[in-house]
Parts: structure tokens; sequence; C-alpha cells
């Protein structure tokens, strides 16, 4: 028997058909063991060596690999084609030989494509384990652990409401906040553009102002609207002519097949997916045996598909469509990875495949590898200038005609950003001496814009063109910035949050090195010297120890007030701009109010992050939010005023769930957190919060009271167990009796708790193709998840259950049902009836045990998810 050993189940039986009945195909399910997240799992004094730990979750497979392992004759190993399908590979043969499993023929092979000619020709291909790829894989994990498990205690006691920090996604997050700067230190500049709305042959067309009074204009050249106004009066008594019709062929040629980057930028772009969710989708459609292997730098194709692809051309297309000649592609990335093909499809007679979100991705993929043979697109562009009689006015009209559309018959690349200038209409056909009519013309301000937030997109390609990182590790790392709330998206934007914008400026502050662009990318170089045979890895390691740990160890020795000192002063800029009242920029707004001198703002660290403070505190409790600049604008943390009824003062505060207000000290302190909706916070609407729970009045059918109250998931009405939504925040204190039983009627009606029918599914996928059960698509209590009627499975949070395929519930089924059945929740309870001193002990160390769980966090393993 030869025992084959493969990543994914799914993989698993589309290979399994492909070979005999001597064969046997297990899954590993990903990587089967990892660098235990705690402090010495990586040993620089000794030569670097490596603690390895076995999954929780993979000790049932790992022991049905060994099992079968014991009984074959031939080992097999067809993980990825790539470092992190090497170091698979190399992670189980290690463990068979630990349990002296190993078949007496060990082989490894590869295949970019999973289709039956693929698996059976690498079959025929063995090869020995990569030592250079296994090398790169050591160093980069070593590598990253180091930087993420020996920052990222220096950040806990130092910088407070830090998370983590990693060796790519700092630099991707000092990215994000570095745009973020530049937006607030953007001045806008008006400008203004005439354009003449003119007509010739019945057809109208658009005309700009670019030569005005003999001078040519730039952008900004008619910088007020004084000479606008009067340009646009000039354009208006000018008689113009065409004076010169310049027509320029244009040629463009097809964009090449995708990579990693360029697959996750078209997708966001066009698709508008995620980078997480767009890798998922096409590695679903790898293992289907669809699409080639999902993760590369290459853009060359096989011969083979280049044929095939040409073929589908001119089945589809008439012969002008075909270039003579077949196009072959360069990889021009400095750092390109292993020598694989471009993603493309497996076969180019499929034009169709996979469903939901996963179709289009692959209608994508296949999109683009086939126009990427075809022939070039052949365009006319034409500029018209025209002249008034004086000479000194000139207007230009440009537009383009497509002759030939070539490739763009099938498909054009999207972009991040259009143009201004970007002119593709029609033009009339003139030649010089036309006098066309002119029926308007407009004089519109405009101003400057700033440079726009990242996209997933133009990140992506940011992060590619400076050489940090990996294409195949971007997903994760971006989606570890956003879990560990560094940055907010909005409308597909990265926006750079309180606790990221610190982070940075403590690390560009203590660590420059470390996040500078030159030196990431460096050791991205490095890396691939060691993967290329170039390097050794110990070497690239002890060099990057030799300075980090010093450096590291140095700011740990730093007192936690040293620190906010020197933040303090390295974001004097943007925390303390200049007042237009003239004042000091750091001037406290409540010592001025209260007539107190020497009143003076500073960075402050407390127990939730870091926040603005002064100096004359316990006097002065001004505070507020590390991440608003500027004067004592409006959402200022500090005293709000005084409670008409008790006197005491109501103090608008800043806590980790947001901003509160509170009235007294202590225990008896009364809180309420300050809805998003209220327009300005004021004394009057201060005391309202203070006094909920409002009684609305008896219900007039129970004679139950109805309270009306602000809670966690938004203002609402209850009464007698039952609860019935508002609006927004001013119905609470708005809201009549009349209008109060009305809604809780309504909501009765819907129906509340226990009232509802069974759950309809959101989706079904058909039958299983194992277990032959339904698979369904439910909203759970805990969540929406997948069952096939045995065994459930929860959607992941990065997976919108809109998103989910039929592929996708049937992999997290097999997964799920991998991992044997569920443990029965209370099923340590029994012990715990019978506690006693002896037994309490050690339940203390465990709890005392967990508090380590951030290190799990630490970045290291989020930054190189390296396929």
């Amino acid at each position: 028997m030869q025992l084959v050993i493969v990543e994914s189940p799914a993989k698993a039986k589309t290979i399994e058909k492909y070979l005999g009945s001597d064969y046997k195909v297990l899954a590993s399910y990903g990587h089967v063991r990892d660098l235990p997240p705690k402090d010495g799992s990586v040993k620089p004094d000794e030569g670097f060596a490596m603690d390895w730990e076995l999954y929780g979750d993979k000790q049932k497979q790992v022991r049905a690999i060994a099992d079968a392992a014991k009984e074959a004759d031939r080992l097999i190993l067809a993980t990825d084609p790539d470092r992190e399908g090497e170091a698979i590979s190399w992670h189980v043969l290690e463990l068979l030989k630990k349990r002296k499993a190993l078949p007496k023929d060990v082989e490894r092979v590869t295949f970019n494509a999973i289709t039956k000619t693929a698996v059976t020709d690498a079959m025929k291909k063995p090869r020995d384990l990569d030592r250079d790829l296994i090398d790169a894989y050591l160093a980069r994990r070593a590598l990253d652990y180091l930087f993420g498990f020996t920052l990222s205690p220096v950040l806990w006691r130092k910088l407070p409401g830090a998370k983590s920090a990693g060796r790519v996604q700092s630099v991707a997050l000092r990215l994000i906040v570095e745009r973020e700067r530049e937006i607030e230190s953007f001045t806008p500049q008006e400008y203004w553009s005439v354009v003449a709305q003119m007509e010739h042959d019945g057809t109208s067309f658009d005309a700009r102002l670019v030569k005005f009074e003999g001078n040519k204009l730039e952008k900004l050249s008619l910088g007020e609207e004084g000479i606008a106004i009067r340009a646009k009066t000039a354009v208006m008594n000018g008689a113009f002519t065409v004076e010169d019709v310049e027509t320029k062929p244009v040629r463009r040629n097809p964009a090449p097949p995708f990579t990693t980057s360029t697959l996750q930028q078209e997708a966001a772009r066009k698709l508008h997916y995620s980078a997480s969710h767009t890798m998922r989708l096409a590695q679903g459609l790898y293992e289907q045996g669809l699409i080639t292997y999902m993760r590369t730098d290459g853009v060359q194709m096989d011969p083979g598909a280049i044929s095939q692809a040409r073929k589908a051309i001119s089945d589809r297309y008439d012969g002008h469509y075909l270039p003579e000649k077949p196009r072959q592609y360069q990889t021009k990335a400095k750092n390109a990875q292993e020598a694989h093909e471009a993603i493309r499809p497996t076969d180019f007679t499929k034009a169709r495949g996979g469903t939901g979100d996963a179709a289009k991705l692959y209608d994508l993929i296949y999109k683009r590898a086939l126009a990427s043979q075809m022939a070039a697109a052949s365009l006319e562009r034409t500029s018209v200038t025209l002249r008034d009689g004086t000479g000194q006015h000139e207007l230009r009209a440009t537009g383009q005609v497509v002759k030939f559309p070539g490739f763009l018959a099938l498909y054009e690349e999207g972009l991040d950003q259009k143009s201004d200038d970007d002119d593709e209409g029609l033009l009339p056909q003139m030649k010089s001496g036309d006098r066309p009519a002119k029926k308007s013309v407009d004089a519109a301000q405009h101003f400057t814009q700033p440079p726009p937030r990242y996209s997933e997109a133009s990140l992506v390609k940011r992060l590619e063109e400076l050489g940090i990182g990996r294409p195949s590790t971007y997903a994760a790392t971006l989606q570890v910035l956003k879990d560990r709330n560094y940055v907010r998206t909005e409308k597909n934007r990265f926006f750079a949050e309180d606790s990221g914008r610190l982070l940075t400026a403590f690390l560009e502050r203590f660590f420059t090195r470390y996040v500078a662009y030159d030196f990431t990318a460096g050791m991205e170089d490095e890396l691939d010297d060691v993967s290329g045979g170039r390097a050794d890895w110990h070497d690239v390691l002890e060099a990057f120890w030799r300075d980090f740990k010093p450096k590291s160890d140095e700011v740990m020795e730093q007192k936690p007030s040293d620190i906010t000192v020197a933040l303090d002063e390295f974001l004097a800029d943007y925390l303390f701009p200049p007042r237009d009242d003239g004042l000091a920029p750091r001037a406290c707004p409540q010592c001025i109010a209260d007539g107190r001198e020497g009143g003076e703002l500073h960075l402050r660290g407390g127990r939730n992050g870091a926040f603005i403070g002064c100096v004359n505190y316990p006097e002065c409790k001004y505070t507020r939010r590390f991440g608003q600049p500027g004067e004592d604008g409006e959402g200022a943390d500090g005293e709000i005023g005084k409670h008409p009824d008790t006197g005491l003062a109501i103090e608008r505060k800043t806590g980790r769930f947001g901003p509160y207000i509170q009235m007294g000290e202590g225990k008896e302190a009364a809180r309420a957190s300050i809805p998003k909706d209220i327009p300005e916070l004021d004394l009057e609407w201060a005391v309202k919060l203070l006094s909920l729970p409002r009684i609305v009045g008896e219900h007039p059918e129970t004679g139950k009271e109805i309270e009306a109250n602000i809670g966690r998931y938004g203002p609402y009405l209850r009464h007698d167990g039952k609860y019935a939504k508002l609006a927004g925040t001013a119905d609470v204190f708005d809201t009549g009796m009349n209008a109060a039983v009305t809604l809780l009627a309504e909501a009765q009606n819907r129906g509340g708790r226990g009232a509802r029918a069974k759950a309809e599914p959101l989706k079904t996928f058909g039958e299983h193709p194992t277990s032959g059960g339904e698979i369904k698509l439910l909203a759970g209590r805990y969540g929406p998840y997948v069952t096939d009627g045995t065994t459930n499975a929860t959607i992941p949070r990065d997976m919108k259950p809109e998103d989910v395929t039929a592929e996708d519930a049937i992999r997290l089924i097999d997964e799920r049902a991998a991992k044997g059945p569920a443990k029965k929740k209370g099923a340590k309870k029994k012990p715990a009836a019978k506690k006693t001193a002896a037994t309490k002990a050690p339940a203390k160390k465990k709890a005392a045990t967990k508090k380590k769980a951030p290190t799990k966090d630490a970045g290291a393993k989020a930054d190189e998810a390296e396929g």
C-alpha cells in the first residue's frame, strides 16, 4: 500500500479518484505542529533550536497517519508546491520518525493543479524534500516568533492597550497611519476650470480652456473666482475656430494572468472581496481542480495551457482576436517566489466553475487568463484645439474611439483611481477651419484632494511594490490589524484607530530600524537567499538577533513614565497643533476657564490606554482622548456642569468601552454611556441620561409599569418581561403611553422569545457527498453554522453567511467531523462538587497560567501564514 499525504480532505478525495486502489490518501488538515506560544520555544543561545508542539486538535489525525504509515510500503508527501507545503511535509516526516512509523521509501511530489494528468505525471517524477525551502521556513518562523514574542511583552508593560506587534504587520500598520497623517496635514487648494459645451454636426462635446491671455493653464492656474469669471467671460465672448486636429493611434496590450497579489487587488476592485475571502475562495477552486495553485508570484503559463487558451479564443472569436505568436510574460518582482505558474483555469473549455462567490472569482480568473493571450486593442485618440480670433485663448477637446477591441472584448483591468482628466467620449468629425457652435460656458470651483486612504487592493499593491512580506501572507496580516482594532474599514477603506496610531508612534520612536520599509524588504531578500541556497539561515537569524535583543532590553529597562514623556514629545505636532485663539498649543482649557495658572496638557498613560491630561491634576481633572488633537472641541473630557438637584459635578470621561458621564465618586457614583445619536452633549442631556430608566406609566391592560431605557443594543421599552425597540435616544424621553402600548403590541405580534417557529434555513446546498444528509446553513444562537444533520460546523468570523458556498460548507463539516465529537458542556462539573483545599490550589495555579494567553496573540504567527 502507498500512502499519500496532502493538506485538506477535499484535496484528498479528489486525488484518491485519480490514483489506483493501491493508494491511500490522507489529509493533515494543514500544519500539524507549531512553536508553542510561550517564551523559550526558540533558543538563540542553542543555535536557534526550536521546540515544536503538536496541535491539540491534530492528535487523532496524526495517529491515523502514523497507523497507516506503519502498514505502507511507500510514503508520498504531496503537500502544496511552495515553502509552506514543504514545511508541512517536513513536519509530518519528523513526527513519523519519532513514532518509528516511517516506511522504507519516502518521496516528495508536487503538482501545480489538481487534475488527473497533473497528479499522475507528478507521481512519476518524485524527488527528495527541498532542504533549502525547509531552512527558509525555519528562518522565517523563528524570525517572526523572536520579533513578536520579544517585542509584544515590551508593549504590554510600556504601552497600555497595545496587544501585539509583528514584523510585517507593524510595517503595514505604519503605511496606514502615515497615510492618515498625510490626509490630516493636507491643505486643500482652490482652483477653477472653465469648460465650454459645444456642438458640431449635431454632436455635442466639451472643450476645456487650456490657454488664457496667452498663458498656458496648469491645474492651479485659475486659483480664485475672480480670474475664473474673467476667463469664462473671455470664452463666452470669443469666436472659436478649429486650429488643429491631431489623431494618434494607440495600442493597448492585455495584462498578464493573475498572481496572488494581482488576484487580491482585482477581486477587491471588481468584486469587493477582502483579501482573506478571495484566498479562501481560490483555495476551494484549487482543491476542486478548477484552477492552478493560487499562491504564486509567477505570470508565465504552461505551453500546453497557452495552446488550449488560443484554441478557446479561436473558437469564441474570429481570427483577428488571436495574435500570430503566443504571448510570453516574465515575472518582474525582484523577490519572486518559487517558479510557479500564474493563476489560471486548469481547463479553458470550462468557462464557468464553482458556485456563488467562487463562481464570480472563477469568472475573473478565466477571463483574465484568456484575455492575456488575445490580440492587442487598437484605439484612436483625437485631440482638437480651438483658438479665438485674438489668438490669446485656446480650448481643447479630447476623445478616443476603439477601432478594434481585441482583448477588451473580454476583459479590462480595473483601476484604483480614475484620473479627472480621463476623457473617453466620442468627438464629431472636425477639420481645421470649422467653427463649432458654442451652447454654454461653465466655470466650476474645485479643491485639491488629499491622497485617498488605502483600500485592500491599493495596500496590497503598495506592500508588494516595497517588497514587504509575501502576497500569500497579506490576507492574514490585514486580518490581524482588524482583529486587534488597530484599524477599521469603512466603505472598503482603512482608517487608523487611536491604538494603531499610538503603537506606530512607539515603534517609530523606539524601534525605528525595525519598522523601516527598507529594513523589512531587506529581510525578505535575505530569506529569499536562504530559500535559494545562497545563505545560511542561522547566519540570518544571528545577524538579526545580535541587534534586536539589546534594543528590546534597553526599552524594557525604561520606566513607563519615561516612555510616555518621549512619546509626548514625539507626537507633539499631532496632539497639540497651533490654536486658533493664539494661546499655547498645550494650554489647558479647564484651567483657563477656572482662572488657574500653570495648566498644561501632556500625554498620559492609564489602565485603559493613553489619554491627554493636565499637569494640575488632581485640582484639574480635564482629560481628552488620545486621538482627539486640537483645542477644547466637541466631545472633550472634563466637567460638564453641576446637577441641578444634587449639586454634584457631572464629568465626561472616556473608558475602554467609549465615552460616558459620571456623577459622584466611588461605589456611589452614577454613570451612563453617551449614545452616538446625541447631537451635542450638554448639561441638559447629561441630567436626562443619568435619570434613566424612565417610567412611561402603567400599562392600561396589565397595570404593570412600562419602562424606557438604553441598553447594550440601543434604546428600548420593557413591560412584563417583553421588549420593543425604539428608533433613537430621543424616543426614550419622548415616547408617550399610547405609542408605547402600540410598539409593545407590534413587537409581541412579531413573536418574542419562544414564540418563533422552527427557523428556516438561510441556504440549502444539496446532499453531503459522504453522509448523504442535506446540507443547510442555519442561524444559531451563537452565530451562523452549517450542518448535514449529523455534524454542525460554525461559520468562521471572517466569512459572511451570504458568501458561504457548497464547497465551503462541505469543507467546514468535514474539518469539524475530523476533530471528533464536541465535548459536552458540564462534563467536567462533577468533580467540582467535591472541592477540597487540595483541589483548589491547582485550580488557582491553572488560572494564573491562563493569564499568559495573550502571548498567543503576539503577532508572530499572523505575519507568516505563508502559503
